[in-house]
């Protein structure tokens, strides 16, 4: 699709389709929607009486051949707020302008957004547009394998040519945000015959070549010789050898420490001896959601040349059951030296990181940050509404707080006491790896608090936000990509702490 940018109008830009974006009205007082009801011999009043259409978010609708406009359509979009319309009002309402057949049918669209919109707006409507139309065709055949929407061109338009310059820069940011968060859906969506730790290491290295930042792999031996015996613990059932990846993005100088982002790779999860149920296990092909957001943003801050040092490291591997996997009743021998008393074999994720956590400490960051599909639990504390997060810095959790209100990615921080400390204590080893149901996320942390460094550190549970049941505006049924643009805003405006 090409984007376009000019100093225009609506009414002048010869196109098949111009979208107008509204935000809620009682009676028709917009300049530009007067004239719009004008061109339309009172269209515009007609539908707000008949409460067709007033602004309010998730409203769209269509005027046909209005009288002095070159696009044979106006499309009204609704975005449901006040005079100062959030970014994400403008990601949903172009995210639901994605699938409308109105639009979708035509070859080429103008959009403005008069006086409503900032930078920030702009980009968060080429992301909700990218965002919502997404589908997975690749596993489709014949004539399901072809996506029917025919935009060749979207045209942004303002009213002086000023602007133009801050307009296209965000469109083209929130185009290559939305790429990378499609890449993490994409990796999600992947089954696990087609992407095991081998395939995935190996597509990693591809995409490290193309965007231009280092992608070291260690193999069994290497991972053996590091010591990850946690890490080896998971994969001991399957066939599938294990990988452990380092992805670097040198944006800053030499001597400036790196931001250190760790995501869980677990390409498939049975649950390993503590099997999982059979219903719904054909979504755990999704266990590696975190490493995917991490690889995605690793990809994203180098197209965007963003001028920090980041380190990303992906623990991959396979949880399955066989006569060689790791029982319950088991004790393993962490990178740290840790023991840790095996509970149950399904609690996988946070052994891969802790070895990962571990292994950061190599780089002398100035912050880890960890993402994974890590609790069951966290369900019933947010649903899919938000990721539990959990760490050891307050600037650092405000941070993370303050990137997940610009992006609409949002998140909770938990506390962390003692008691959870303790419930995590074996009498046998030093750890054990499931403190039970009792705030089973937080206890989560509280393992892998004892793998962490000297450094300020947050945990970011999204083991229900890298799954959407439904379907919404910008995120369609199944992966969401979830925490790519988080982590993205977050890197972007990083201040040291």
């Amino acid at each position: 699709m090409k984007l376009t940018f000019a100093k225009n109008t609506l009414a002048a830009a010869e196109v098949d389709a111009a979208v107008y974006f509204i935000d809620s009205f009682e009676r028709v007082a917009d300049k530009e929607l007067k004239a719009l009801d004008t061109a339309t011999n009172g269209a515009v009043t007609k539908i707000l009486e008949t409460g067709e259409f007033g602004g309010k978010a998730g409203q769209l609708a269509v005027l046909y051949r209005p009288e002095g406009y070159r696009a044979g359509r106006v499309i009204l979009a609704g975005l449901g707020q006040g005079k100062k319309p959030e970014a994400d009002a403008f990601r949903r309402a172009m995210g639901d302008l994605s699938r409308f057949k109105a639009l979708t049918c035509c070859r080429s669209a103008a959009v403005s957004f008069g006086s409503l919109g900032d930078p920030a707006c702009y980009q968060a409507a080429m992301e909700g547009y990218l965002l919502g139309g997404f589908k997975l065709l690749e596993y489709k055949t014949d004539k399901d394998q072809t996506d029917s929407s025919s935009i060749d061109e979207f045209m942004f338009v303002a009213d002086n040519k000023s602007s133009l310059t801050r307009i296209e820069k965000a469109v083209r940011r929130g185009e290559i945000i939305a790429e990378g968060q499609l890449l993490a859906r994409r990796l999600t969506f992947t089954p696990a015959n087609d992407l095991t730790p081998v395939r995935y290491a190996d597509m990693a290295q591809e995409l490290a070549r193309k965007h231009k930042f280092s992608c070291r792999v260690l193999d069994e031996d290497a991972i053996r010789k590091e010591k990850m015996g946690a890490l080896l613990a998971v994969t001991k059932g399957s066939e599938e050898p294990p990988r452990f990846l380092v992805l670097r993005h040198n944006g800053g100088p030499k001597n400036q420490q790196p931001i250190v982002l760790v995501g869980k790779g677990i390409t498939f999860d049975s649950g390993g001896i503590s099997l999982k149920a059979a219903l719904n296990m054909h979504e755990m092909k999704q266990d590696m959601a975190g490493s995917a957001a991490v690889l995605a943003t690793l990809v994203t801050v180098a197209r965007l040349g963003v001028p920090r040092n980041v380190v990303g490291l992906i623990p991959t591997c396979e949880n399955l059951p066989s006569g060689h996997a790791t029982r319950p009743g088991d004790i393993i021998r962490s990178r740290k030296g840790k023991t840790v008393e095996i509970i149950n074999t399904d609690a996988e994720g946070r052994l891969i990181l802790a070895d990962a956590l571990d292994y950061a400490n190599k780089f002398d960051p100035q912050a880890v940050i960890d993402i994974a599909t890590l609790t069951g639990a966290a369900l019933y504390i947010l649903g899919y509404a938000a990721a539990p997060i959990v760490g050891n810095n307050s600037i650092l959790a405000d941070r993370v707080r303050d990137a997940a209100d610009r992006t609409a990615e949002r998140v909770w921080e938990l506390p962390l006491w003692d008691d959870f400390r303790e419930q995590m204590k074996s009498p046998i080893a030093d750890l054990v790896n499931s403190g039970g149901k009792p705030a089973a996320t937080i206890t989560a942390a509280a393992f892998l608090e004892n793998f962490i460094g000297d450094w300020p550190w947050l945990h970011i549970d999204m083991a229900y936000v890298d799954l959407e049941p439904k379907g919404t505006s910008y995120v369609p049924k199944g992966a969401t990509g979830y925490g790519v643009r988080l982590l993205t805003e977050l890197l972007v405006n990083w201040k040291k702490l």
